[in-house]
């Protein structure tokens, strides 16, 4: 799951939202720092506090995350999407194919879930207006080994890009998709890749329910 499908639905509480995005930014903003939920876990108290709140939004991502890995429609889904980019590439006896098929399934499911409400994405950015990045880091920083240094730059960084808004359209996908590559240092995607996003997309909606660890309404 990526950014939107994991916080869409905690857009009133703006800590725990931004606690389910941690895992994932903090890979981004610094580099082998990582939350695990043992350490988690005891600052998951049940209060209104924003550690509080930011501790079940972490835990809340990471129990997300082990249900959708684990279902049939994303085993199905990322390896056929895998195959797709397989035989569109050039000769790839590498994982950069078995790679995008699992992130692409994530990023096109975000995309879906957006379509679907035209506000939430708007909704889901001014939520992140409502937290304060130096709380976050201080509160992330008490539950993890190493300290974070860059996560509160990237808070506000991640609402001015707003990249999850290119995920719509395959000339944007590919862009954003390119810029993943290139922070794992897996060679770009060359742009006739984005026939197979635009045919990946009615892969990924047929099976988004069933790839959703929750009900959501709106794909009911």
């Amino acid at each position: 799951m990526n950014y939107y499908a994991h916080g869409c639905r905690f857009v009133d509480r703006p800590y725990f939202l931004i606690g389910t995005a941690i895992p994932d930014m903090i890979r981004v903003s610094d580099k082998g720092v990582r939350v695990h939920s043992k350490r988690v876990i005891p600052f998951d108290d049940g209060g209104d506090s924003p550690r509080s709140q930011i501790a079940a939004g972490i835990l809340q991502h990471l129990a997300d995350d082990d249900a959708f890995h684990g279902t049939a429609a994303f085993i199905q889904v990322s390896a056929q999407l895998s195959t797709m980019f397989r035989k569109a590439l050039p000769v790839d006896d590498g994982l950069r194919p078995s790679f995008l098929g699992h992130i692409t399934t994530e990023l096109i499911l975000d995309s879906i879930l957006i379509s679907h409400n035209s506000s939430g994405l708007d909704a889901y950015y001014d939520a992140l207006l409502r937290v304060d990045p130096a709380v976050v880091l201080d509160s992330v920083n008490q539950m993890t080994r190493d300290p974070a240094v860059r996560l509160g730059e990237m808070i506000p960084l991640f609402h001015r890009e707003q990249f999850l808004r290119d995920y719509a359209e395959p000339v944007g996908l590919l862009h954003r998709l390119n810029q993943v590559l290139r922070r794992v240092t897996l060679p770009p995607l060359p742009a006739e890749t984005k026939q197979v996003l635009a045919n990946a997309w009615p892969i990924v909606e047929q099976w988004a329910e069933q790839l959703l660890p929750y009900k959501w309404p709106a794909l009911a």
